[in-house]
């Protein structure tokens, strides 16, 4: 038992960044997510392309607060490091309107679903390019 603790500790230490980047991301999907839905329930139903605009970006900067402070731990030039979040989000949403526009137009599929598809993609190669560019040190 004592050997399979370490064994997971090491894993842990050695992928503790993508660990966290994916309990942060599970909050800012939820984030992102609940106000997508809520833009597209029938009383307000905002065009699913502009509510994605809007939930992205609601996400985007609780993801950004959340991984600076406890994921990356970097707290120096705050501006500047927002500013590279941001440019890196402001081109994962372009893929993600993409997605979301083929998924939806192309495929013919449900909005909601394509979201969550979008979504994944997206997280995986958004992590690659915000640990190897914003946060490090």
């Amino acid at each position: 038992m004592k050997h399979l603790t370490e064994i997971l500790k090491k894993l842990y230490m050695k992928y503790r960044n993508f660990i966290l980047y994916g309990l942060i991301g599970c909050i800012n999907t939820g984030v992102d997510f609940g106000i997508f839905a809520l833009l597209r329930m029938p009383q307000i139903d905002l065009h699913y392309l502009i509510a994605n605009i809007i939930s992205y970006h609601c996400g985007m900067v609780c993801s950004f607060f959340l991984n600076r402070r406890y994921n990356f731990k970097v707290t120096d030039r705050p501006i500047h490091r927002f500013m590279s979040f941001y440019a890196i989000s402001l081109i994962a949403v372009a893929a993600s309107e993409g997605l979301l526009f083929l998924l939806v137009s192309g495929c013919a599929m449900d909005d909601i679903w394509a979201k969550f598809i979008s979504m994944i993609i997206i997280a995986v190669l958004q992590f690659l390019f915000v640990k190897h560019f914003t946060f490090k040190k």
